[in-house]
């Protein structure tokens, strides 16, 4: 598995980077970075067994790519993060670029994380509280919920280090 760090630097803040500061929260890098370990743990861009999902943090086209870019509330973002990346505004063109841009991914994830009217889950928040926000957001196929709380714990160690040592 690669290591939280790298991702953070290498994908989370370059798609910070792009995104209105209030979009940034420690909540949020902590949904960001469980996401992506529950759905390829940062090791494949493409969905396992030829399904139609890409990036670290498996969306499809017709899926959280549609939304994020034609939702009102990620709509603007959603232009300017394409437009930075230099990606032409189109679906497929989008989905086709989330085969190899991990900032767009992430910026993806965090944008689709934003069209949930709720709160996110605050950084300490019950894993279980964090898993429905995550179900309700990503729809997954097959989820594997025991899987969830050992990555919700990792990103919140890589975004406020041990819980337990405060």
């Amino acid at each position: 598995m690669i290591l939280l760090e790298s991702i953070m630097h290498e994908a989370v803040l370059p798609a910070y980077a792009l995104l209105p500061p209030k979009m940034s929260s420690p909540a949020a890098s902590v949904m960001v970075l469980a996401i992506g370990l529950q759905e390829s743990d940062f090791m494949y861009r493409r969905q396992l067994g030829n399904g139609p999902a890409v990036s670290f943090w498996q969306m499809e086209e017709g899926g959280g790519v549609h939304g994020v870019m034609f939702h009102p509330a990620t709509h603007a973002f959603a232009r300017h993060v394409a437009a930075a990346r230099g990606v032409s505004w189109d679906q497929h063109a989008i989905y086709e670029r989330l085969k190899s841009d991990d900032a767009l991914g992430a910026a993806w994830a965090r944008l689709l994380l934003y069209t949930d009217r709720a709160p996110l889950p605050g950084v300490h928040a019950e894993p279980e509280e964090a898993w429905q926000y995550y179900k309700r957001n990503w729809k997954p196929g097959k989820p594997h919920r025991e899987k969830w709380d050992a990555c919700h714990l990792a990103a919140i160690h890589q975004i406020v280090g041990d819980p337990d040592a405060h």
